[in-house]
């Protein structure tokens, strides 16, 4: 894999915005000091465990204690313990903490169990019977769900909503080429390196403590709120090192900690921890959300589009928890970075008895990104033109509006990484190159097939149009009397490298080396709320937010304590704080996100500027096919994108090779196979399968800067962006060399060999 060099100009000689230093928790990591949830052990600790249903949804009759068990010595807890909400703060209170006799999908919890030895523990787990009673018509499809073939909540949509532009049947009327096509995707395992966790005790004060692995400190402090009934002053959420998340530790460690709590409260505040192993958490916590998407798209013949009309539909499973936010992402990133006058997106969340989805990285879009992107390939086709050439005609520039409404007025020149991925790829002549090749093995009998496909895409970074505004992020930056900096903020590190970019924000902003600024402990009693981990927005808006609070105190202390404006090196800064805390009781400055003025966003009509800043992209993917084994090879992978302003060379090179990794597995590897209750049958890593290196091809990854984001900089989120190209560049590198229609993810071997079998026959006679 590449990694960008550090650009001359910069100004990172200390560490700050744009300097490619290591991480400040590598070497923890790489040492075996970093202390994950399953590394901390207290006296008289207990073990936690979940009991949980089998059937696809019904009614529990009762639960038998098996004989033979001493039940005395264990904690058990019921939905009738719950001393407050018996439900998990998201969207929607749906689902509950404990089924207590209706439930909606295998795997839901019903019963907890603490012992202080792991052995009995399991004994004890198989003993339990739940004798449960079996809906007759439970709902495996997005279809079946949708014609109401049994139904799992009233009408089984838990969101239904509806983009428009312009005039559907005017565009409709003036297409001479009309393209229609279904695309589906499949759930998607997160596979974050540390299963989920967490540990809670009552300390000497009274107070709830619960530790754990987690994105969002304050999601679980909400949920923890209500279920215990206390108040934010007797609860504190406390993150620990956690090991990867991609959103899968975004809502389902709430529940978790949940479990934990009401064990620790029944056992008297007794230390208890709850550490899912690798089969339970695959089988319990939530996937990406299967889509299905109707496409109809028209061009008049040069290409320009003249209507879009997409029927885009989730699977949410049988509860709401974030689909309605990850549908609604899906609905604004459905029409691509294409320039549409009349459009029309449908998106609906679709309820089934598959346990809940939930948020993964790229949050909706990767699904529609990958069926506006083979539709466009399908249009294309059937203009006689290039993939390439459609996509150069259509793409939105300064000046044009995007279906949901926003003037593009960024500084993005979108043609120039378009431009440089061609370029880099060398894309158009090993085109020609794979398509000679193909001709000259098919003439010749040769199994061996070439091809080249790419995707042109954009991501919204930070929450959707409102959101920043209702989450009303704040942070602090507190300095000690030796000049000592910290980050105060919520955002958890998780692999991502925020304790590092965070850092480095503040260093540029106070004129610090690097190593003077950590981030402090995220503990919910000493950090302000910055907002949950996700959506590419720590980098941008809390960022954005810790450049303030820096600069707030370095105002305080040029103010108060005669720190000089100009050419103050970090002896004087020490030196002017040490002076400011011998009259004060602390020194720290506190700052709010303020939303630009060009983000305006109206969810009831879906119109608007949903997000401030755009990041950009052209991803080229090669792969070899082998027709005897349908065996799909990638050969190559190149990624070029526009973020605005990379503030770690390193991280940010490491966040896309993460990313399209990911994406690899997401469209050749990773297949959740479902039982014939909904479960996932091959919830182990050895039947999970994911790519490792030997599947992963040099990823060429180059940025390009523009600085017109709204982070510190100019800098845009990126980390969900490299999510979204490789599934449609790599179909259409598939489908490009077999000259099939493939319309579906993962593409497995029976795929390719299911749409070969008439042209397999006459080469293998």
């Amino acid at each position: 894999m590449t990694t960008p060099e550090r650009r001359d100009g910069f100004p990172g000689t200390r560490g700050a915005v744009g300097a490619p230093v290591v991480r400040k928790d590598a070497a923890a990591k790489i040492l075996g000091e970093a202390r994950y949830v399953d590394d901390l052990v207290y006296p008289g600790m207990l073990h936690g465990a979940t009991v949980r249903t089998h059937a696809a949804g019904g009614t529990i009759e009762r639960i038998e204690f098996g004989a033979g068990v001493d039940w005395s010595s264990f904690v058990v807890v019921a939905a009738s313990d719950i001393p407050g909400l018996n439900a998990t703060r998201m969207i929607e209170q749906d689902q509950p903490v404990l089924a207590c006799d209706r439930f909606r999908h295998a795997g839901e919890p019903v019963l907890l169990l603490a012992h202080p030895d792991r052995a009995l523990l399991r004994e004890a787990l198989a003993a339990v019977t739940l004798h449960e009673i079996p809906d007759p018509a439970p709902v495996f499809s997005i279809d079946d769900a949708l014609a109401l073939r049994g139904e799992v909540c009233p009408g089984n949509v838990f969101r239904d909503y509806l983009m428009s532009r312009g005039d559907l049947a005017a565009g409709e009327a003036a297409a001479e080429v009309v393209f229609e096509g279904r695309f589906e995707t499949g759930a998607q395992e997160h596979v974050y390196i540390e299963p989920q966790g967490m540990i809670a005790h009552v300390d000497a004060g009274g107070v709830l403590v619960v530790e754990g692995s987690m994105q969002c400190p304050y999601y679980v402090l909400d949920t923890l709120t209500a279920v215990t009934g206390r108040d934010a002053g007797a609860v504190r959420v406390v993150h620990c090192t956690t090991g990867g998340g991609f959103g899968g530790k975004e809502e389902y460690p709430s529940h978790i900690a949940a479990h934990a709590a009401l064990l620790s409260l029944k056992a008297g505040g007794r230390p208890v921890k709850l550490v899912y192993d690798r089969a339970e958490d695959m089988l319990a916590t939530p996937k990406r959300h299967p889509s299905r998407t109707l496409v109809r798209i028209g061009a008049r013949r040069d290409g320009r589009l003249s209507f879009l009309d997409m029927d885009f539909a989730l699977d949410g499973g049988a509860y709401t928890t974030l689909s309605p936010v990850v549908l609604s992402r899906g609905v604004i990133h459905a029409p691509g970075p294409y320039a549409c006058a009349n459009a029309r997106v449908r998106g609906r969340a679709v309820a089934t008895n598959h346990p809940p989805n939930g948020a993964f990285r790229g949050f909706g879009a990767p699904q529609s990104i990958f069926a506006i992107e083979q539709a466009m390939d399908g249009l294309a086709r059937q203009l006689g033109m290039t993939p390439l050439e459609l996509r150069r005609v259509n793409m939105l520039r300064p000046g044009d509006r995007s279906v949901p409404g926003q003037l593009i007025d960024d500084t993005t020149d979108f043609d120039a990484v378009l431009e440089q991925a061609l370029r880099e790829s060398d894309y158009l002549a090993r085109r020609d190159a794979f398509a000679a090749f193909n001709a000259t093995n098919a003439a010749a009998g040769r199994p061996l097939r070439k091809g080249i496909g790419l995707a042109t895409f954009h991501h919204g970074a930070g929450f959707t149009g409102n959101g920043e505004v209702v989450l009303a992020s704040e942070a602090r930056v507190r300095a000690n009397a030796d000049g000592r900096v910290q980050v105060v903020a919520s955002s958890s590190e998780m692999g991502q490298g925020n304790t590092t970019t965070l850092c480095q924000v503040v260093a540029g902003a106070l004129g610090l080396p690097l190593d003077w600024v950590t981030q402090a402990p995220v503990d919910t009693h000493d950090v302000p709320d910055s907002g949950p981990t996700v959506a590419s927005r720590t980098c941008m808006i809390v960022g954005q937010i810790v450049e303030q609070a820096a600069r707030g105190l370095r105002a305080e202390l040029i103010g108060k304590a005669g720190l000089p404006a100009t050419a103050a090196d970090e002896h004087a800064f020490a030196a002017a704080c040490a002076r400011y805390l011998d009259g004060h009781p602390r020194l720290e400055a506190q700052a709010r996100y303020e939303p630009p003025a060009n983000v305006a966003w109206d969810e009831t009509v879906f119109e608007g500027s949903p997000y401030a800043s755009y990041a950009w992209a052209t991803y080229v993917a090669e792969v070899d096919i082998d027709l005897t084994t349908c065996e799909i090879a990638l050969s190559g992978f190149t990624a070029v994108q526009e973020v605005g302003r990379v503030v770690n060379p390193v991280i940010a090179a490491g966040q896309v090779e993460g990313g399209v990794v990911q994406g690899i597995g997401f469209a050749l590897f990773e297949k959740v196979v479902r039982d014939g209750n909904g479960a996932m049958a091959n919830n182990r890593m050895t039947n999970y399968i994911i790519p490792t290196t030997v599947d992963i091809p040099p990823v060429r990854v180059f940025f390009q800067e523009q600085p017109g984001g709204i982070g510190p900089s100019g800098a845009k989120g990126l980390g969900e962006l490299p999510m979204d190209g490789p599934g449609p560049a790599i179909l259409s590198a598939v489908n490009f060399a077999l000259g099939t229609r493939i319309a579906c993810l993962p593409v497995l071997p029976e795929d390719v060999m299911a749409a070969l079998q008439p042209a397999l026959a006459p080469e293998a006679a």
